[in-house]
Order: structure tokens, then C-alpha cells, then sequence
């Protein structure tokens, strides 16, 4: 990929060699694969290749996610646990059908308090039925935020809504973002996930910020939370 990215040889030539890991078993590097995959669709949301990559993701990392599947294993050790949300996440937000399918599933069940979903599952439930959401969807993960007892909970939520892809709904939650409901240390985290969540977010966020600088200046001087701001 640094070959790629300095113009060496490419990009093709890269998803050939990911093509490669379809057996992989190891977390750390699908982890590797999906950050890298992360960086060229963000790349490439700003061409007509977009769907392209989209299906290539759902491509290499279908044949893990089925072995994974949704539950765990006996014997299974903690970074099967990460590998299973790291995959069933990517999937979802690719818009693979049966994930997509699973999630919705899974995630009414916990909304109405017949199955919870465990730690490990829920930012990919949370982010795929996001991607995929609407108004409605958006409203249910709001009051789940503020049910939620924990702050692990509540950032969790947090780091996710900026999946949702409507304009109105991606300006809902950046005002969120500066609400009473969120610390002012989380609120980077907030208007990070929809910077990084999609290509009208991005621009969303950036118009965001700039609308908004001296509050934002004004709440974190020249602390380490304005320079991870402007970074993402």
C-alpha cells in the first residue's frame, strides 16, 4: 500500500494481494486490511468507484465473516471476539444483506429488551443499522443514549452515530455533538465519527466546525482535544 500511495506501482496491485487473505485467521491482520480498505474508500467516495470498492469489501471479507458467524465458540480466545466485530462491522457498512439482515434483527431484540446484545457486538449492530437507518433509526439510538447507566455505553453510541447518511440526520447528530447530553470530552468523539462517516459527513463536519470554531476554541484552548479535532 505505500508503494500505492507513493505512486510506485498500483492500487489494483494491492487488492490483489488482500484478495489473498480470504483464509487469514488472525485479528490483527484483518485489522491491518480493514484500516487500509477504510483509507481507499474514503478515497474513493469521491469517484464513480465507490460501489466498486463497496462490493470488493464484501468480496474478501464474506468467507471470515461465515466462518465467525455471530456467536462465539467454546474455546474461543478474546481476539476471535475482535475479529467477529471487526468483520460483522465492515460487512454491515458495505451493505452485505445478510448482516445487514442479522443486525436489524438482533438490534430489535434489544431494543425491546428480549435478547441484549453482548459488549462485543454492539458498535457493529450499532453501525451497520446506522448506515442503513433513518430518521426512526437515528431517535432509537438517541433515547438508548440516554438510558444508557454507563459512559461506556454512552461513548460507544457516541462514536457510532455519525454513520447515518441523511444530511438533515447527519446535522441532527453534530448539534447533538455540542448538546448538555454530551461531555465536552466526547464531543471530538461525536463530530470525529461523522467526519469519518461518509462522504456528505465529512463536508458536514468540516462546515461544522468552522461554523462553530469559537465555541469549540473557546471550550479546549489549546488543549490536545482542539489539534485530535482538526486531525480528524
Amino acid at each position: 500500500l505505500s508503494q500505492a500511495r507513493a505512486g510506485i506501482i498500483s492500487t489494483v496491485e494491492v487488492l490483489k494481494v488482500m484478495e489473498a487473505f480470504v483464509n487469514e485467521p488472525n485479528y490483527t491482520v484483518w485489522s491491518d486490511l480493514s484500516c487500509n480498505l477504510g483509507i481507499l474508500s474514503t478515497l474513493l467516495s469521491h469517484t464513480d468507484f465507490y460501489e466498486e470498492i463497496q462490493v470488493f469489501v464484501k468480496d474478501v471479507f464474506s468467507p471470515i465473516g461465515e466462518r465467525l458467524g455471530w456467536d462465539p465458540k467454546p474455546g474461543e480466545g478474546h481476539l476471535d471476539a475482535l475479529l467477529r466485530g471487526l468483520v460483522l462491522g465492515k460487512l454491515g457498512k458495505a451493505g452485505h444483506k445478510a448482516t445487514l439482515e442479522e443486525a436489524r434483527r438482533r438490534f430489535k431484540d434489544h431494543v425491546e429488551g428480549k435478547h441484549l446484545l453482548s459488549a462485543d457486538l454492539r458498535s457493529p449492530v450499532y453501525v451497520t443499522i446506522l448506515k442503513h437507518g433513518d430518521s426512526t433509526t437515528l431517535d432509537t439510538m438517541l433515547k438508548l443514549h440516554k438510558q444508557a447507566d454507563m459512559q461506556e455505553e454512552k461513548n460507544r453510541i457516541e462514536r457510532v452515530l455519525g454513520a447515518i447518511s441523511q444530511p438533515e440526520l447527519i446535522q441532527k447528530v453534530l448539534t447533538f455533538a455540542l448538546s448538555e447530553e454530551v461531555r465536552p470530552q466526547d464531543t471530538v468523539s461525536v463530530i470525529g465519527g461523522v467526519a469519518g462517516g461518509s462522504k456528505q459527513g465529512r463536508k458536514a463536519a468540516w462546515k461544522f466546525v468552522r461554523d462553530n470554531w469559537e465555541e469549540l476554541y473557546n471550550r479546549y484552548q489549546g488543549g490536545f482535544l482542539i489539534s485530535r479535532l482538526i486531525k480528524v
